[in-house]
């Protein structure tokens, strides 16, 4: 089948009905999961007392409530027809990992039973030395465990119970994304409750939410399996740009191409049966990109949902005669695909603590949160774009709306106005909403429309929008726990260094508003003119401001990574207990070996595509051109009138020189760089060869504009791009 017609059968494809139950969302939410009303249901009562007190408190799962939750867990699922159990873990794949086992066992009289109990619900072996460790587990050191947690509830995925689990060593070390998540918002919150109970004593918990924002590209299945640079890469190494694209701003909140709308539809039913609250679904600006958006909540069970949305999109498309790409830049010269993390905390009370409040105490706790955010960001800038940097994130940043690789905040001018103005005022001015009280001279006034004051800056990395950050620099292919594990532990860093501040302040006897008030001044003066930034992201102008201000400029994402074990780093994750120095040297290993082996695959695969795709065919147009041209010479005597034949060959020849050329040295660059025995010489090496990837492919997108559209072997942009 040529390239037409796949896209002739691409495009008749018909839309597969949506599975669709004739009933509200409301009635069947949630039906796949064993939540608090499954435990009700289904669990006796000192076992549901105590699997409770559990997920609330943090207390320890012991054997018997772990027997008890299984039985009634076992009963429920039997009756949705499961039939295997497994473990389910997220390991430094960026991915999810399975393993299943039937419920099956023998019953000593020949045949068998279905057995779940306890153990199998609280603890699994797989083998630690198969997924990326950082040398922190040899092949001949393979034992590993995954452990039940208990604040993400189990669901049913077709004949499976999937228990969602941390993932660590023999020897205790993470080898997850949840463990160090659990562990950085159990440090956030126990350096906030302090902080809030000087204004309500009421206060025992701080949570961390998170509310994503998944983007993501869908194109024709069909038209995907002729691409090998999408099915091994998840993006187009070569393909000049279609005449069309997103410059008419057309494709952004419009129609929904019915197929898409069927697929999502279907998505979203599977999603609420496992108690995901998807909620918005929408074009996005580029053609072929899409989004889909949940309500907010608690950031790990929000983590955990992401990932299952992942891969709900990656079995359903299929089912719709789709690929869903999670790659931050499948295509050139459009928008790529970010996950924004809508980021805030909030307590047990019921209280946001980046909403200002009904009275100056409250509003002053607002600032108090809003200001150490601030702090905290400011101070480990370079870290937190570590904790989004990748080998396929760096295509999408600082370009199409995506944010710089600079991480600054964006305020706004309703909070910048505030900071400005708290610096001026007398520690004791209460800080008030705007029309709930009469005015009052030097008040410190927030607008009480206050959601409409923030206006959006797509070029900011870390925006202010109201009553939360978004963290807009998350690449679409990432586990949201990497960025959230560092944000959330770079606030509770610095909510404690502030309470230490604090406290030296009340012991010399001010009254708690004025020493919070004179507590936060100095850190208000110290970032208000450093991470805080309005402006044009993209400009040349802040590139050079953004390094005299001391933000981290760096580009490379070898050198990125290196952040982690930076002094300050390993201070910030080791006193607040999210990683030891162990487990950040080994994640840093990982994160490079990634890197090295995305852009050699990458490297493998253009290379082998322009020699034995685009030359060939090139090659065999112009034998076609040369034919034209002898033919002309045979029957007139010369080659007049065979110009354009001609300027074409001689291109070609160019082209295909310079192709030959460049593949030639970058197969040898690969061999160069694979002997390199540390992984951040390795990282570095294919840095370079990452630099040399656009060389090669601009030559070849050269020649997709004057070979015989018929001959060339690969399917266009212009029709990837367009769905019908």
């Amino acid at each position: 089948m040529d390239r037409f017609e796949l896209v002739r059968a691409s495009f008749e494809k018909k839309a597969v009905a949506a599975e669709n139950p004739a009933m509200k969302t409301s009635d069947y939410f949630g039906e796949l999961v064993f939540d608090r009303a499954k435990m009700h249901k289904y669990l006796d009562a000192e076992t549901l007392a105590a699997i409770l007190k559990c997920i609330d408190e943090g207390g320890a799962l012991d054997r018997k409530t772990a027997d008890g939750v299984a039985k009634g867990m076992k009963a429920w699922a039997i009756e949705h027809h499961v039939t295997h159990v497994t473990h389910w873990f997220q390991p430094l794949t960026d991915g999810t990992a399975e393993k299943h086992d039937s419920l099956i066992d023998y019953d000593g009289k020949g045949g068998v039973i279905e057995k779940f109990d306890g153990k199998m619900l609280a603890q699994q072996e797989p083998d630690a030395s198969s997924f990326p460790n950082g040398g922190i587990r040899a092949t001949f050191e393979a034992r590993g465990y995954t452990a039940w947690d208990p604040t993400s509830p189990v669901f049913i995925q077709d004949d499976t119970l999937c228990i969602p689990t941390v993932f660590v060593s023999y020897t205790g070390e993470a080898l997850d994304y949840k463990t160090p998540l659990k562990r950085a918002l159990k440090a956030v919150s126990d350096a906030a409750v302090p902080i809030c109970q000087l204004f309500d004593k009421k206060v025992s918990k701080v949570y961390s939410y998170l509310g994503w924002e998944q983007e993501y590209f869908l194109v024709d299945e069909a038209l995907y399996a002729a691409r090998p640079d999408l099915m091994i890469t998840g993006r187009t190494l070569m393909g000049h740009n279609s005449s069309k694209n997103q410059q008419l701003d057309d494709h952004y909140f419009g129609a929904i191409p019915s197929r898409v709308a069927s697929f999502m539809r279907d998505l979203e039913v599977s999603a609420h049966k496992l108690g995901i609250p998807v909620k918005t679904r929408h074009n996005e600006v580029a053609p072929n990109q899409f989004e889909l958006a949940p309500i907010f909540g608690e950031t790990n069970l929000a983590n955990d949902q992401n990932q299952i949305v992942m891969n709900l999109m990656n079995m359903l498309a299929r089912k719709h005669g789709f690929v869903v790409l999670f790659h931050e830049k499948p295509f050139d010269g459009i928008n790529g695909s970010g996950k924004h993390n809508n980021w805030s905390l909030g307590t047990d009370t019921g209280v946001g603590l980046f909403s200002p409040g009904k009275d100056p105490k409250s509003n002053l706790q607002f600032v108090t949160f809003f200001v150490n955010t601030l702090a905290a960001v400011q101070k480990h800038n370079a870290l937190l774009k570590a904790s989004i940097a990748s080998a396929t994130n760096a295509h999408r940043l600082g370009a199409n709306e995506a944010p710089p690789a600079i991480v600054s905040a964006f305020l706004g001018k309703t909070m910048t106005d505030v900071l400005h103005k708290l610096l001026e005022v007398p520690s004791d001015t209460p800080i008030e909403i705007a029309g709930k009280k009469g005015k009052s001279l030097g008040l410190v006034e927030i607008p009480e429309i206050f959601l409409d004051n923030t206006d959006r800056n797509r070029t900011s990395p870390f925006a202010f929008t109201g009553n939360r950050f978004e963290f807009r620099a998350v690449g679409s292919y990432a586990n949201c726990a990497g960025a959230m594990t560092t944000l959330n532990a770079a606030v509770a860093e610095q909510l404690r260094e502030f309470k230490a501040a604090l406290d030296a302040e009340l012991a010399s006897g001010k009254k708690l508003e004025i020493a919070i008030m004179d507590t936060l001044k100095p850190i208000i003066k110290s970032i208000i003119d450093v991470v805080c930034f309005d402006g044009n992201g993209y400009s040349d102008e802040w590139q050079v401001e953004a390094k005299k201000r001391g933000l981290d400029v760096e580009t490379s994402v070898p050198e990125m990574i290196k952040e982690f074990t930076t002094p300050d780093a390993m201070k910030l994750f080791t006193s607040t207990g999210v990683y030891t120095e162990k487990e950040l040297e080994a994640r840093n290993e990982v994160k490079w070996e990634t890197y090295s082996k995305k852009i050699q695959i990458e490297s493998r695969v253009m290379v082998r595509m322009a020699t034995n795709h685009i030359i060939p065919a090139v090659l065999e147009y112009k034998a076609k051109l040369l034919k034209e041209v002898a033919l002309n010479k045979e029957i007139f005597g010369s080659t007049e009138g065979c110009e354009v034949e001609l300027e074409i060959i001689g291109k070609i020849n160019r082209f295909a020189a310079e192709i030959q050329e460049k593949a030639t040295a970058m197969r040898e660059a690969r061999k160069k760089a694979n002997v390199l025995e540390s992984e951040y010489d390795k990282a570095v090496a294919y840095h370079e060869i990452a630099e040399d990837l656009a060389a090669l492919r601009r030559p070849i997108d050269k020649l997709e504009e004057i070979v015989d559209n018929k001959m060339w072997p690969l399917p266009k942009y212009r029709e990837l791009l367009f769905i019908s």
